[in-house]
C-alpha cells in the first residue's frame, strides 16, 4: 500500500503563544476517512549540541523542568530565535547558557521531536573546542548549572539512561558516534 500525505481540509487556531500554538485540524487521510478533531501542536525549532572542550570534556547543563517536574541532566540547546539559522542560534545559546565559545560547529542529526502531534525540528551540532570566554546570560525562566564531563564519564550516562530527554540522549548518541567512541 503507497503511504501519502494527508490533506488538510480546515485548521481553528485555539491557541497562538510565544512558545506554543495549538491548531485543531481537519484531514482526508486519503484512506477514504475524513479525520475531525487533529490537534496539532506548532512549536519554534530547536538547536542543541554536544559541546565539547578544548581539554576533551563535554558539556552538560542540569535544570529543572517543569513540565515533567524532573531536575533533569541534559546538552546544552534552546530555541531558534525568529529567522535565525540554526548555526547562529546554537552558538549564541551556548554562549548565553554555558558562556563557551567554540572553535568549529558541525551539524551531525536533524530530528523531530513529536511529527504526530508537533511541526518542529531540533538540529543537534557537535561544536569542539570550547574555551570560557563570558560569563553565563540566561532568560529570566532558566536556571541552570553547568556540568562537565570526561568522554568515558558521558558514555558512562548515555549507557545508564541518565540523560532524561529522548532528544538529549539522541544528541549525546550521535555526538559520541561522531566523535568516534561508542565502541
Amino acid at each position: 500500500m503507497e503511504i501519502k500525505k494527508w490533506q488538510r481540509l480546515s485548521s481553528k487556531y485555539l491557541v497562538k503563544e510565544r512558545w506554543a500554538t495549538l491548531r485543531v485540524d481537519t484531514c482526508d487521510l486519503q484512506n477514504g476517512v475524513i479525520k475531525d478533531d487533529y490537534y496539532v501542536l506548532e512549536y519554534p525549532n530547536w538547536v542543541n549540541a554536544v559541546a565539547v572542550t578544548e581539554d576533551n570534556k563535554i558539556i552538560l547543563v542540569r535544570q529543572y523542568r517543569h513540565g515533567a517536574d524532573i531536575i533533569s541532566l541534559e546538552v546544552p540547546g534552546g530555541v531558534i530565535d525568529g529567522d535565525e539559522l540554526p548555526e547562529v542560534a546554537i552558538k549564541r545559546e551556548l554562549l548565553e547558557e554555558t558562556g563557551y565559545s567554540f572553535k568549529s560547529s558541525e551539524l551531525i542529526a536533524t530530528l523531530y521531536p513529536n511529527p504526530a502531534t508537533s511541526t518542529n525540528v531540533t538540529y543537534t551540532y557537535l561544536l569542539k573546542g570550547g574555551v570560557k570566554t563570558h560569563d553565563q546570560h540566561l532568560d529570566d525562566h532558566e536556571i541552570l548549572n553547568v556540568e562537565e564531563y570526561t568522554i568515558e564519564e558521558a558514555k558512562q550516562i548515555l549507557k545508564d539512561n541518565k540523560i532524561d530527554q529522548a532528544l538529549h540522549s539522541a544528541a549525546l548518541f550521535y555526538g559520541l558516534m561522531k566523535l568516534d567512541v561508542l565502541k
